[in-house]
């Protein structure tokens, strides 16, 4: 199967669903040409990486100022910041050219992300929107529960524009997927809330779950020796609901550990950490690495991973990546939506300060424990989490877009293109 895989940031082992798809799909024999974006010189790396796992990666220059200017232009819109802040008319306008010069040259365009929905308007070839998440539903989230007063006004100024674009986007792609049954509900409810049906000649959209995945080779089991009441909180930094996760365990949770152990420690493991992040660093029983090459050491060294979210959408990769490699997870209901695991058998469950202080308190005491639980959240993630048998749900989708008339696209562009008025048939 030939596709064309568009997403508006390179593909690497930190963004590791757009990579692992793409990974999976070239190994599994598909030709899958990659369009997507590029701004930071770490980016380039990691897209020659990427050329070794599919037929054809293309990168357009995404500078930080283009983008910043593209909110600046979309302030007045009705578009939400985050519709705009990856458009390139470079990058548009290669879609256009690869699929107009011979429509039938691709099996199917598979687009990742709000941030690139846009680049499918007016596109005849079946289509598939991997949303991932629900905006809508994080900035709901976000505008109640963040710890940072600029990052709840925010959410709450960009949640009417979000929920109208999003809950309009269905109706232009033939297929949708998200990682958690809770986004598919969401985006279910957005898309009823904003008529798809009249807009699409009342042709449902459907909406699929398509969990995420863990690369098993590379996040081999370890079995080996552990820090001594170490835990770990994974992630990248800057983003606020890590941002205010780290807070809340700190805050909250750590103090009630260190009153029954004063020798518990924590490593802060992620890219980017905040002000207030960094500044945990000056406490000597915490480390806040800020970027690391390699994630591993730190997951296999641990004697707990910790995931402490509050809010969020999706699916947690680091609950996943932890679960691999035999570390011992202690997670919040909202850090393991979309992961089919069992609570007390897989990972502990601890939605309150005390129940997650007296969690964890116990795996760092109880060995024993510690293994069961690593031994079968390891074997839960082999039987539902591995990427090869993922991309194999995705192929039957693919297959099943195939079937559609050529033309059965719908689109609006006056309200979500470039005012292009274009649907190849």
């Amino acid at each position: 199967m030939r596709i064309l895989f568009v997403v508006p940031y390179v593909p690497s082992l930190v963004r590791v669903r757009p990579y692992n798809l793409i990974r999976q799909l070239s190994e599994s024999g598909h030709e899958v040409t990659v369009m997507t974006l590029w701004t930071t010189r770490q980016e380039l790396d990691d897209l020659e990486a990427l050329r070794a796992h599919c037929h054809r990666a293309t990168a357009f220059p995404l500078p930080r100022w283009r983008s910043l200017w593209n909110c600046l232009r979309g302030l007045p819109g009705r578009k939400p910041l985050q519709a705009v802040y990856c458009y390139s008319s470079a990058l548009r306008n290669a879609i256009l050219s690869a699929t107009g010069k011979d429509p039938d040259h691709y099996d199917v365009l598979h687009v990742e992300h709000l941030r690139g929905a846009a680049y499918g308007a007016g596109l005849g070839l079946p289509k598939v929107w991997d949303a991932v998440d629900c905006i809508t539903y994080l900035f709901e989230q976000a505008a109640e529960r963040s710890r940072s007063a600029f990052g709840r006004l925010a959410s709450r100024l960009e949640l009417p524009r979000t929920r109208s674009y999003e809950g309009g986007l269905l109706a232009h792609y033939d297929q949708v997927l998200t990682t958690s049954e809770r986004d598919r509900i969401a985006l279910l409810q957005l898309s009823e809330d904003a008529g798809q049906d009249s807009i699409a000649g009342d042709r449902r959209t459907p909406v699929k779950v398509l969990a995420n995945g863990v690369d098993l080779d590379y996040f081999s089991f370890a079995d080996g020796p552990r820090e001594p009441a170490t835990m770990v909180v994974s992630g990248k930094m800057s983003y606020h609901a890590n941002v205010t996760a780290v807070l809340y365990f700190c805050q909250e949770v750590l103090p009630l550990i260190r009153s029954r152990r004063a020798d518990a420690r924590l490593w802060i493991a992620g890219k980017d950490p905040t002000d207030r992040i960094a500044r945990l660093d000056a406490d000597p029983k915490i480390t806040v690495t800020g970027y690391v090459p390699d994630l591993r050491p730190y997951l296999r060294s641990a004697t707990v991973a910790v995931s402490p979210v509050l809010y969020g959408a999706g699916c947690q990769n680091k609950v996943l990546e932890a679960m691999a490699v035999g570390t011992p997870v202690v997670g919040t209901s909202v850090s393991t939506w979309g992961i089919n695991a069992s609570p007390g058998l897989d990972l502990l469950v601890a939605d309150t300060p005390q129940v997650m202080a007296d969690s964890i308190l116990e795996l760092l005491s109880d060995s024993p424990r510690r293994e069961r639980l690593a031994t079968r959240a390891r074997k839960t993630v082999e039987t539902y989490h591995d990427w090869r048998a993922v991309v194999e749900r995705l192929e039957g989708i693919y297959a099943g877009l195939r079937e559609l008339a050529p033309g059965s696209c719908v689109t609006n562009e006056r309200e979500w293109g470039d005012g292009e008025q274009r649907c190849i048939s």
